[in-house]
């Protein structure tokens, strides 16, 4: 491998929409896997599980766009709108999860508000992928720079939360 594709590669493994779209697929899936097991008899314990570490990638997630990406991007587009209806939903989810955190499966509305957190982060990654990266990018958001100091602030959390690091690949540079 050349230099100047090992710079390449590293800067897309860094980059702040791979680490953020790489989340939201992630977070989609745990989402997926709770509908499915739901419908199963799973025990309350594997319920519970999921929506553990559901809760806490969502924690992380939003912490590190709250700290670092929302204010690049506020600072460079302007559309206060969207990053203040990012911000409201971002306390929409947290509520939801301290309510989660809370409970324990069986407990009325336990799994309907699984299910509706799950529909409010789907809108919201929506705004953020087809409204606010496009946004983000045509200002030209340092996102390499970005990506490296969310990837950082992301291993700190995780190891408070006592989540297992994530790492950056190739395959999360799409």
């Amino acid at each position: 491998m050349t230099t100047a594709t090992h710079k390449s590669a590293t800067k897309s493994e860094h980059d702040a929409y791979a680490l953020l779209t790489q989340d939201h697929k992630k977070v989609k899936k745990l989402f997926g896997d709770f509908k499915k097991l739901s419908k199963s008899d799973a025990s309350d314990e594997a319920k519970a599980t999921l929506v553990g570490q559901i809760c806490m990638e969502l924690t992380i997630h939003a912490q590190i766009e709250e700290e670092i990406f929302y204010p690049a991007v506020r600072a460079a587009i302007s559309d206060e709108d969207l990053m203040d209806e990012a911000d409201v939903e971002h306390d929409g989810a947290k509520n939801l999860i301290a309510q989660l955190r809370g409970m324990r499966p069986g407990e009325d509305h336990y799994d309907a508000k699984v299910t509706v957190l799950g529909e409010n982060i789907d809108h919201h990654v929506k705004e953020e992928e087809e409204k606010m990266f496009p946004k983000a990018k045509k200002a030209k958001v340092d996102t390499a720079t970005l990506g490296k100091a969310m990837l950082k602030r992301k291993h700190e959390l995780e190891k408070t939360e006592g989540a297992e690091p994530v790492k950056a690949t190739k395959s999360s540079a799409r």
